[in-house]
């Protein structure tokens, strides 16, 4: 990858107590010019760095809680025309089954097993089979609970959406959650196309089983195909965001994969990597 072009972001104004890295970064990558995007974000262009140099500044940046995303030309948002996302723990800061264990007082073993799979220590089907069983007879009513109660978007996620959407761009949510959040999200974001996961429920309560069939890596990367052959464009023209083992399918076939406060299997093999920044830090990057 011959890189041309740095975008150094942060979640405060980096200039100030970040000065004196900033101007090392633009010295040794040899920077043609630099541009103060926003008080949040440096963008530097004409760059000339080998692959030492690019590991070097990536390490600096993430010790000094710093972003930092290496382009090989400059992008703009126009040509992309989908977003596909993962709900849990990309879209919104929760893993929706951890809180619904949680009403089960099962929290710390079903997290256990969300954390491995996550991490791509455990075959996803296999994780998800194992945790919803654990749910078995629970009222159905914790799902609302924790919707109301725990779900929230992540740092940046409203702008963001607003952003592509207003630049006409789809949105997918795409996820090994749970269609009784996923449609709720959709819902209320305005989003075009939700495919998760439904969780059997029989008398109010929670079977300890889904219906149909899961949700896991071939499956996301199969409906972002699914959804973009619908549109008439090409997966390259997608942007995929995840922070998962799960993900990862989905996200190598896009034109611009982002991890999001991903586990490190993911961020060493996305794009993006969007580790202190919110969502909206992608916008930043056209």
């Amino acid at each position: 990858m011959t890189i041309t072009q740095l975008t150094i972001q942060g979640e405060h104004p980096i200039h100030g107590p970040h000065q004196a890295l900033l101007q090392e970064i633009i010295d040794h990558s040899k920077a043609t010019t630099s541009s103060q995007l926003n008080d949040y974000a440096l963008r530097l262009n004409g760059v000339s760095i080998d692959d030492t140099a690019w590991a070097r500044i990536q390490q600096q940046c993430f010790d000094a809680e710093l972003d930092v995303t290496a382009q090989t030309q400059a992008r703009a948002l126009s040509d992309f025309k989908l977003v596909a996302m993962d709900m849990d723990s990309t879209l919104i800061t929760i893993e929706c089954i951890d809180e619904i264990a949680d009403m089960q007082g099962l929290k710390p073993q079903v997290a256990e097993i969300t954390e491995a799979a996550m991490r791509g220590e455990l075959e996803f089907r296999e994780s998800l089979t194992r945790r919803v069983a654990l749910l078995k007879g629970l009222d159905a009513s914790a799902l609302q609970r924790v919707y109301d109660e725990r779900l929230q978007l992540s740092p940046g996620a409203d702008n963001m959406l607003k952003a592509v959407q207003q630049a006409g761009l789809k949105t997918l949510l795409v996820s090994g959650g749970f269609t009784f959040f996923t449609d709720r999200m959709k819902s209320r974001l305005q989003l075009d196309h939700t495919h998760a996961n439904v969780l059997e429920i029989e008398n109010g309560k929670l079977t300890g089983k889904v219906v149909g069939g899961i949700v896991d890596a071939d499956e996301k990367k199969r409906t972002v195909e699914r959804v973009c052959a619908e549109m008439g464009i090409t997966p390259d023209q997608a942007i995929v965001m995840g922070d998962g083992a799960n993900d990862l399918k989905m996200m190598k076939i896009s034109g611009m994969s982002v991890a999001f406060r991903a586990k490190p299997v993911v961020r060493a093999q996305a794009d993006v990597a969007l580790n202190f920044v919110g969502l909206d830090g992608v916008l930043n990057l056209f």
